[in-house]
């Protein structure tokens, strides 16, 4: 069961369970149209080899199609099952999570996370925002890709067909924009897509805040 005050730690070994039981399952999903583009737009604010960092890589499709267009691949995920799936594809990939991202730092022009952020309790994501911002170069892009928007909720979610049920946390369009200004980001693009059925996805790519002294700078 998860705490009433959820922390990262408290996630971490039910999450690796969960996918690496799913992660065959995962790697067969083809994914949706809008994920795609969302992708593509992204791929297009790079230039040809860039360094990307992915991190919650998952089975390394999207690392795959990064790689493939041209751009210099790192990927990280906490389950092993998934790095083993990523580097079947060729990519160089680690067991790694969020607050434990052993690169040196201003080692990428870019970091790309779709769908995993949602699984950091909002106490400690200021501190992942953080880790990621460090390891990015001045005028690097940081892609997040989460679902919410309507109302703040944390904790598993009913019908969750991984075991154990993962920890969910779903933010506001403005709980997520404050947290990203908070640990030194600019906005660069935001927008939202309302997908149906009761799902909304929020699509944010972040810049780090260069006007910041290295004293004023989250850490």
């Amino acid at each position: 069961m998860i705490p009433p005050e959820t922390r990262y730690d408290d996630v971490l070994e039910p999450l690796r369970s969960a996918y690496d039981g799913r992660a065959a399952w995962r790697d067969q999903h083809v994914k949706e149209e809008w994920k795609l583009a969302e992708r593509q737009a992204f791929r297009d604010r790079l230039t040809p080899g860039a360094r990307l960092l992915e991190i919650g890589a998952g089975t390394g499709q999207d690392s795959a199609f990064f790689q493939a267009s041209g751009l210099t691949v790192m990927a990280a995920d906490l389950s092993p099952e998934m790095v083993a799936h990523c580097k079947t594809k060729g990519i160089d990939a680690y067991e790694m999570d969020f607050l434990h991202l052993n690169f040196p730092a201003a080692s990428f022009d870019a970091v790309y996370a779709l769908n995993c952020l949602l699984h950091v309790p909002n106490r400690d994501l200021s501190s992942v925002l953080a880790a990621v911002r460090e390891l990015l170069r001045p005028g690097g892009l940081f892609f997040i890709g989460v679902y919410g928007g309507e109302t703040n909720f944390e904790g598993p979610l009913d019908g969750d067909e991984h075991v154990p049920p993962r920890f969910f946390s779903w933010r506001t369009d403005a709980r997520l924009l404050e947290f990203a200004t908070e640990a030194g980001f600019e906005v660069v693009d935001f927008h939202p897509l309302e997908l149906g059925g009761g799902r909304r996805f929020q699509s944010l790519t972040l810049s780090p805040n260069q006007r910041l002294s290295p004293n004023q700078r989250p850490r």
